[in-house]
């Protein structure tokens, strides 16, 4: 058997099913799938067009009542061999009759052994026949408070509040069952609980890092409780990111590989993630609850990191995630050729040598044809149009057009070969270096090494072919590389000031720094990716930390 996916309209009841009564009475499960998924998978086997179902038609009828309250998702099944009716009588006696279907709490109990003893989600999916999504969905509920716990096992909760407290803090949870325990007290549930918990814009003042009377913030108290609340949540969050951006520097300085300031909001899930102490390059996360709440979660790898690590130590090559993606890898690349090209353009000895070279060893352009310049995108195209070292090439073309005379229709590299001879024999030497000169940079390989080689070798400096553009703000993903762009180009005070700021906060500063309405630190900035030799901000990073650890 193998486990599939399929689509709910391509599953149907299979006469040799051998729960006749009772599959419609399906409430129970209703209720169980819309709160922690499908923990079973159907046993089914293929049929002319679609896939019958053998075992699991409760579920099926489920399933479908469940998408009619929304667009279905495909449904993990285990797929039987096709023709073997009497080993799929046999799988449905043993499915409706002999096993008994653990509780989700029992669920949540067999998997975290299993994890305690070294299992992974992968192989302990693999071992039950779910998915992996499965497993975590039954592993969140080990971060449940206890009494709450207790409290749905028992049936006194909707298991649409259990799912929703999963995502919550500790410290939530047990606001949350206290109101749950207080007589006549409002308890948020349902839709009201996800905002209780994440969309308040009242941030607690308990919850500030920073000396709050030193701050001069205004603070609103609650005239029926306790807590007080900051007036304006912005004023808040720029006193809470200077402290955060110090935090990341004592960890830094403490010798954590890296410190990682997750989006405000963003949930840390443990069981994507993997223990490493500091010895081993563990990392730091620092979570940002909406409501103001810090939590530092130390000495932690994702899972496809640590997975990555224990192939290296293995002899296999890790794949690492890159800097750049590929958009922007490519944005950079079209660039930086554009300008190196423009730069050869006055050096003929050099340009002899690089074609003796390329002849020698050839590359994947020696046969004179125009570097195709493709651009992964309409926006990196209309911005490399607008690069001086493009339109210098462009300049040059038409003119080595006119100079040799070959009819526009053919073009430089396919006319006839007689009749450019002839006309370079007409030629004086300087007009043949110079048609010699534009052709290794047309045929100049963007994914060349030799970029930058001879970027150093000449000195091109960017700034005097490109300058910083939207474009290129888009194409950065990376919100480390962002926030240290933003150090660069809009000053430290920014950097500080928006280190738990979304990535899309950044680039509006940098932004900012371009159109004029902000005032930039540097106003002659250029990213280290436009050096030559190509710079990194991981790299440099990562030299720093280690300098203040020498330190």
């Amino acid at each position: 058997m193998t486990l599939q996916t399929i689509p709910l309209d391509q599953l149907t009841v299979s006469p040799l099913n051998v729960r006749k009564n009772g599959a419609k009475d399906c409430a129970d499960l209703v209720t169980s799938i819309r709160a922690i998924g499908l923990l079973q998978p159907l046993l089914v086997r293929p049929a002319e067009d679609s896939f019958e179902v053998v075992a699991g038609q409760r579920r099926l009828n489920a399933l479908r009542l469940l998408a009619e309250e929304g667009e279905p998702e495909p449904i993990p099944c285990l797929v039987m061999r096709d023709g073997d009716e009497a080993a799929a009588i046999e799988a449905s006696l043993a499915e409706n009759i002999e096993r008994l279907p653990m509780d989700e709490i029992d669920q949540y109990k067999a998997f975290t052994k299993l994890v305690s003893e070294g299992r992974g989600t992968e192989e302990i999916a693999a071992s039950f026949g779910i998915t992996e999504r499965m497993v975590n969905q039954r592993l969140a509920l080990g971060r449940l408070y206890s009494p709450i716990l207790t409290a749905y096992r028992k049936g006194d909760l909707h298991a649409r509040d259990i799912r929703i407290l999963t995502m919550a803090t500790p410290k939530q949870q047990k606001a949350w069952w206290a109101l749950m325990k207080a007589e006549e007290a409002y308890v948020p549930t349902g839709q009201r609980l996800k905002d209780w918990l994440f969309g308040g814009a009242h941030i607690p003042v308990g919850n500030a890092l920073f000396d709050v009377e030193s701050s001069g913030l205004a603070v609103v108290s609650d005239l029926f409780g306790e807590e007080a609340y900051f007036a304006d949540s912005l004023a808040f969050w720029k006193h809470q990111n200077e402290v955060i951006a110090r935090m990341m520097a004592d960890y830094q300085g403490a010798g954590w590989a890296e410190v990682i300031v997750m989006d405000i909001g963003a949930y840390f899930a443990t069981w994507d993630h993997r223990k490493t102490p500091k010895k081993d390059r563990g990392k730091v996360y620092i979570t940002c609850s909406s409501q103001g709440e810090i939590a530092a979660h130390e000495g932690y790898l994702t899972n496809a990191e640590a997975n990555r690590r224990e192939k290296a130590k293995g002899g296999e090559q890790p794949t690492e995630k890159p800097e750049l993606t590929k958009p922007a890898q490519n944005y950079v690349d079209l660039h930086r050729h554009a300008a190196v090209r423009a730069d050869m353009l006055g050096q003929t000895g050099l340009a002899l040598r690089l074609i003796a070279a390329h002849m020698i060893a050839g590359s994947d352009l020696w046969r004179v044809e125009v570097e195709p310049q493709a651009a992964a995108k309409p926006q990196i195209a209309d911005s490399l149009a607008a690069n001086l070292g493009q339109q210098a090439m462009d300049t040059e073309r038409e003119a080595i057009q006119t100079l040799i005379a070959i009819p526009e229709e053919d073009y430089i590299y396919r006319p006839d070969i007689t009749q450019v001879y002839v006309r370079l024999t007409e030629l004086g030497e300087d007009d043949v270096l110079r048609i010699l000169t534009f052709l290794m940079a047309e045929t100049l390989s963007m994914h060349s090494p030799l970029i930058d080689a001879l970027g150093e070798e000449m000195g091109t400096d960017m700034r005097q072919h490109w300058q910083p553009d939207q474009t290129f703000f888009d194409l950065i993903r990376d919100k480390q590389v962002l926030s240290a762009m933003v150090g660069e180009y809009a000053g430290a005070d920014a950097a500080a000031g928006n280190a738990s700021s979304t990535a899309k906060t950044q680039r509006a500063i940098l932004t900012a720094c371009l159109d004029g309405t902000r005032t930039p630190a540097d106003p002659n900035w250029s990213p280290r990716y436009m050096a030559f030799p190509m710079g990194s901000y991981r790299e440099i990073a990562c030299d720093e930390a280690a300098d203040k650890i020498a330190a």
